[in-house]
């Protein structure tokens, strides 16, 4: 059910404008509820603060009682959202067509005048940022036996967007806030507003790169070339988090401690990796298998996306089907290039327009990146720290 405004008969102002654009975009969409904006205004008692379960830049979700007694988390998108027409509508159709465990379920949506909300599954455990790397729910177990159920569950549910789906999905924000936990703890990944489908005869789609620093692959961040390794990129990131249960940037840790991924290959190459596992297990957990773990995460964001394993492969490794060749294991793209690239791109010899890149320092720890990709003679120096990799790589 919805409501859709005339647009005959009268002058279309912006409001109206994106409205018509979002008829055009789901008009070919059938599987999807759609709410009144008074339902789920209902559902939320007049979106109550006492409700709201999370806030971001694109506006806020809400805890709501649907009509017919379904919990939902019903996501409202602020009128000042970066969150347009085009990333709305991507969200519902891909994540409308598609169901798999470790994926959130969409249930429906409501476009009416210039309300764009979507309704999802309520998870009762929220995200693993704040549960397990902010330490927000104490009442949360985190044993060896739940992280490595949620390292296969995430790994299970992207292997099914980048392999089983026609056309490939790329997720393009794979973080720790995107992965939601429900009352039994199995990872839902969330948040497709930002994927890009890849037809199966194109290697790779340049796009505006978006994301957030510390989970982005290299070569996405400062080219714009996005393939499925910039997911497997991300995913690697995150499952070396969840080992190690803190956030890939800490800037209250010593120096040579605040970028996880550098000390992670640091420890690798004297072969101490045992020493990164999260000290909040007290020592419970299957040191070979932790240490496995952190070499897949290290396969995952090597600087060459080649070398980067696919998916299906990192399932394998995961469960143990495959074994893993350290001699197969080269250095990763480091977090500490792109730190490297922002304190350069802001210093006064650059020209303000030279690098269109903004960057938001956030509570966790990492910077949030939109920008197009760099090829202007200013920003060529910053380029330089990755352009050596990638041109044998591509």
């Amino acid at each position: 059910m919805t409501c859709f405004p005339s647009l005959f008969g009268r002058k279309l102002d912006s409001a109206t404008q994106r409205s018509a654009e979002l008829d055009d975009e789901l008009s070919g969409i059938h599987n999807v509820t759609f709410y009144t904006y008074k339902e789920l205004r209902i559902a939320t008692d007049d979106f109550s603060p006492t409700n709201k379960i999370g806030e971001g830049g694109f506006g806020s979700v809400y805890k709501g009682k649907l009509k017919r007694g379904q919990m939902a988390a019903i996501k409202v998108l602020s009128s000042e959202s970066r969150q347009g027409v085009k990333e709305f509508s991507t969200e519902i159709q891909v994540i409308s067509e598609i169901v798999h465990e470790n994926l959130v379920k969409l249930y429906g949506c409501c476009v009416e005048g210039n309300h764009r909300i979507l309704v999802y599954n309520y998870l009762e455990n929220s995200s693993l940022e704040k549960t397990l790397l902010a330490r927000g729910h104490n009442n949360i177990q985190f044993s060896w036996r739940t992280r490595t159920k949620i390292c296969i569950g995430v790994a299970r549910g992207l292997a099914y967007l980048h392999e089983e789906v026609r056309p490939h999905i790329v997720h393009r924000d794979i973080k720790a806030s995107n992965i939601l936990l429900d009352k039994d703890l199995t990872p839902k990944i969330s948040d497709f507003g930002l994927a890009k489908l890849i037809p199966p005869n194109m290697t790779h789609v340049s796009t505006r790169v978006a994301g957030t620093i510390g989970y982005l692959a290299p070569e996405y961040a400062i080219r714009g070339q996005l393939t499925r390794k910039a997911d497997i990129y991300s995913f690697g990131v995150l499952l070396i988090e969840i080992v190690c249960g803190r956030c890939n940037t800490n800037t209250r840790l010593p120096i040579e401690e605040q970028f996880l991924l550098e000390r992670t290959w640091e420890l690798y190459e004297r072969r101490e990796l045992v020493g990164l596992v999260d000290t909040e297990l007290n020592g419970n957990f299957d040191a070979e298998q932790a240490c496995r773990f952190l070499k897949i995460g290290l396969l995952c964001t090597q600087d060459s996306p080649k070398l980067r394993p696919s998916m299906s492969t990192v399932v394998k490794m995961l469960t143990g089907e495959i074994d893993i060749d350290d001699n197969s294991i080269t250095k990763p793209g480091l977090i500490s290039d792109f730190m490297d690239l922002k304190v350069r791109s802001n210093t006064p010899k650059a020209k303000p327009e030279s690098i269109p890149t903004s960057y938001n320092y956030a509570s966790s720890g990492s910077y949030n990146l939109d920008a197009t990709s760099s090829t202007s003679a200013g920003s060529s120096q910053a380029t330089m720290t990755f352009t050596s990799a990638y041109a044998r790589s591509m």
